[in-house]
């Protein structure tokens, strides 16, 4: 997610940053997708830069629902979006046309939902950028156990990502740092039912370029799918920065073509990074070295039809990616979204 405050500052263009014009490509159909009564709209069609995409929705009756994460589950297909305005995390089915509402706005005591995540477990981890995260069961949707922010100071927990051992870990854009709950912490809570609290596990604190105290830093962050690090984004520097989780080691990832600036979602897999650039209206793609010392542009595309897109997930070679429209009465600005909200189902990129 985004912030008003989250610009950038003190830097001038990146040396190698690559143009962020339109890029040619077919064209794009836009499938109303409703629940709850919604009429479904027809179809019509936008440009899509340079890639296929096939556009499902979402939409509340009550009031827009902005959404903001989107999750994946490894073992069925299923995907989850949730709700920035109101907490709410929709479900899709492989192939589905409509979302159904896995969890209702409120729940538990949520009244966002940031980023999401299904671990190999079959639980869904909800970030609430208010609070902490909540973890349930996909199966029954039983909340599983809770972990909260510790202190008092202003935060703003954002995304979240699972390593191999079953470890999470979580940006918070306000404080520069990455929390951890651990598979032990996690079955403690479970058998406790005592809402825990999330652990500084890495601070960047004195590592990021210099920013405004309000500034949004640190937001999406990834597994290394071998356990050996996380990568996350610095949104505000147009960083990226390689966590080691053995030795809880910082350094900057070494970029080669482009910058992480308006960096939001990310995804890793097969040694290839995929990001989206909300504002930009862009989704980048890198490959990265082995050991994650360094990153290099293989291709960018932009697009106003990407609607501010904030997070990504990848299956079977298809990206889902998140339609804010943040800047259309949302949290970055004043208007009316088009809806459904929708997330776009991209293929070729």
């Amino acid at each position: 997610m985004f912030a008003p405050s989250a610009r950038r500052r003190g830097h001038g263009p990146r040396r190698g940053a690559l143009p962020r014009s339109r890029l040619p490509g077919p064209r794009l159909r836009l499938c109303g997708l409703r629940h709850a009564g919604h009429r479904r709209r027809p179809g019509r069609g936008v440009p899509l830069p340079d890639a296929r995409a096939d556009l499902h929705g979402v939409r509340t009756a009550r009031r827009p629902v902005y959404p903001e994460g989107v999750a994946a589950d490894p073992r069925t297909g299923d995907l989850y979006a949730g709700s920035y305005a109101d907490g709410t995390v929709f479900k899709m089915t492989p192939g589905g046309r409509v979302a159904q509402v896995f969890l209702p706005s409120g729940a538990d005591g949520r009244h966002t939902a940031n980023g999401l995540k299904v671990d190999r477990a079959g639980r869904l981890w909800v970030t609430d950028s208010t609070g902490g995260v909540s973890v349930y069961d996909t199966r029954s949707r039983r909340l599983l156990a809770r972990f909260d922010v510790p202190g008092q100071d202003a935060s703003f927990v954002n995304d979240v990502a699972v390593a191999p051992d079953g470890s999470a870990y979580l940006t918070d854009s306000l404080r520069a740092v990455v929390y951890r709950v651990t598979p032990r912490e996690l079955a403690r809570a479970r058998e406790t039912g005592e809402r825990g609290t999330l652990t500084p596990r890495f601070d960047l604190g004195d590592v990021l370029d210099p920013h405004a105290s309000d500034a949004f830093v640190l937001n999406g962050i990834v597994a290394d799918p071998s356990g050996r690090y996380l990568l996350t984004a610095d949104m505000t520097g147009g960083d990226l920065y390689r966590l080691d989780l053995a030795s809880g080691a910082i350094r900057r990832v070494a970029l080669s073509g482009g910058d992480m600036l308006h960096a939001d979602g990310l995804e890793l897999q097969d040694g290839k990074l995929w990001v989206v650039h909300n504002v930009a209206n862009a989704i980048s793609r890198w490959r990265v070295a082995e050991d994650g010392s360094a990153a290099r542009v293989e291709r960018r595309v932009t697009d106003e039809a990407l609607q501010l897109p904030t997070t990504l997930a990848r299956r079977d070679g298809t990206l889902y990616v998140v339609r804010s429209q943040f800047d259309k009465g949302g949290p970055l600005g004043p208007g009316t979204p088009q809806t459904p909200f929708t997330v776009a189902a991209v293929h070729g990129l």
